[in-house]
């Protein structure tokens, strides 16, 4: 189901070995030399343990709190249990709107979002945008057949130009 969001969001979707974390990587300080408080939110299909048996942050989990939060210099960890992490708008209620002018997302393949598809010919796996309404680009170094906008994989600058043009034609609900 499509939520409205306060903000922009638009998710880097492809299959594993694309190049979603390098090409968001290079997007992030790129953006934020725009002027955009960026926030990101990844998807992965792996348990990451981050909070690990021994730790006080994990004994007062294990003791029953549904939510511990560490703060340290610098930093603030959130924790708690879930039950939905392939849903997109359960991650994404967890954004601190007012501290953010755009979500990016990296995964999400399947979630009804704008989506730029990752895309490598040297992987073998298909192209997502012929079954996907929300593609919205494909970024790539290879040649492609589509009537989207191809952009180039190895030129990141090109693609945050790209989604500072989508975003700032995205109406946002106040």
């Amino acid at each position: 189901m499509t939520r409205n969001w306060p903000k922009p969001i638009i998710a880097l979707a492809g299959y594993s070995g694309s190049g979603k974390t390098t090409l968001l990587s290079q997007l992030i300080p790129l953006l934020k030399a725009r002027g955009l408080s960026v926030a990101v939110i990844k998807h992965s299909h792996h348990a990451i343990e981050l909070d690990k048996p021994g730790k006080d942050s994990h004994k007062f989990a294990e003791a029953g709190a549904e939510q511990v939060i560490l703060s340290c210099p610098h930093k603030r960890y959130h924790f708690s249990l879930q039950q939905q992490h392939d849903d997109l708008n359960e991650q994404l209620s967890w954004i601190n709107w007012q501290l953010c002018d755009l979500v990016v997302v990296e995964g999400y393949r399947h979630s009804e979002v704008a989506k730029i598809e990752i895309h490598r010919s040297d992987l073998g796996k298909p192209l997502l945008f012929p079954n996907d309404k929300h593609v919205i680009a494909v970024a790539s170094p290879d040649k492609l057949n589509t009537d989207l906008p191809l952009l180039d994989l190895n030129k990141p600058k090109l693609i945050s130009d790209f989604i500072l043009a989508y975003t700032n034609n995205v109406k946002i609900v106040k």
